[in-house]
């Protein structure tokens, strides 16, 4: 039986890159929402989920960090996806006949240097391989979609300009996560520790908390915060470092993390990417 990994988004979206590049031996289980896509690994009807964590430009991706707590799901694995947009037509369309664009909120600011100079009004879509869908479906020459060549490929649209970010280096980091934990160690760089915490209500919290780490030699690679059910006096806190929590090293630091904080919950251990050094 094929496994089948969860995506929020549509077939052609950057999720389903990072998973033809990470997880090609999968099919792909389009979801409307981020919840959806955790819904279908827990009820059995996919295996795993590829979900979008943090954008290089953008910042984290809203709602993860608040859902991933209370997922039941663990993460086993990230991936990197270099954030190419495309221009995308109807056969025969040439990029001088293009006067609007449609893509996601997100994506049209990322190309506006292009979209400028072209004189291309950018046009708001749900998802950027809904807008390639939608445009093909159209069959109109004056509009396009800004997407990935994926996209094009799915939706029978060609490429009439390549990689017009302005953005050189925009990446999109991906967590993969699945029902059960894998703590093994694998994969030929470092391991990821990924967790969550509340401080105590005790003075200098935070900074004590992250003490641990420094005098253990410890990088801290990821450390954001975000408010617990919309409190602005609870806050908790989402970290990734480098390590396992075998290490010894780690275990001190995460004895001292204990001390200082409530709710402590490990994520997931996983091999770091290639595409974070």
């Amino acid at each position: 039986m094929t496994r089948k990994i969860a995506i929020q988004g549509e077939l052609g979206s950057y999720s389903h890159e990072a998973c033809r590049n990470a997880r090609h031996d999968m099919e792909v289980l389009p979801c409307r929402t981020f919840e959806d896509a955790i819904a279908a690994v827990k009820s059995g009807e996919a295996n795993q989920a590829m979900l979008p964590v943090e954008n290089s430009t953008y910042g984290r991706v809203a709602d993860i960090h608040r859902l991933l707590p209370h997922s039941g799901l663990h993460i086993i694995d990230e991936a990197f996806v270099r954030v190419h947009i495309n221009v995308l037509g109807v056969p025969g369309a040439k990029l001088e006949d293009i006067r609007e664009a449609r893509s996601h909120l997100v994506l049209l600011p990322q190309c506006g240097t292009f979209l400028r100079e072209h004189n291309i009004t950018g046009r708001v879509s749900p998802d950027n391989a809904r807008a390639a869908r939608d445009v093909a479906q159209a069959g109109d020459k004056h509009v396009a979609a800004l997407a990935s060549e994926l996209a094009g490929e799915i939706y029978g649209l060609e490429v009439l300009a390549r990689h017009i970010e302005d953005n050189g280096d925009n990446t999109t980091r991906f967590l993969i996560m699945s029902p059960e934990p894998n703590y093994t160690r694998r994969g030929a760089h470092n391991m990821i520790t990924s967790f969550v915490f509340q401080v105590r209500n005790i003075p200098a919290a935070l900074y004590k908390a992250m003490g641990g780490f420094a005098t253990n030699g410890i990088n801290m690679t990821k450390l954001e915060s975000y408010m617990v059910d919309g409190s602005f006096t609870a806050t908790q806190f989402y970290a990734d470092i480098e390590g396992h929590p075998d290490d010894a090293n780690v275990q001190l630091a995460m004895d001292e993390l204990s001390y200082f904080t409530t709710n402590v919950e490990i994520l997931g251990v996983y091999p770091a990417d290639n595409g974070r050094f």
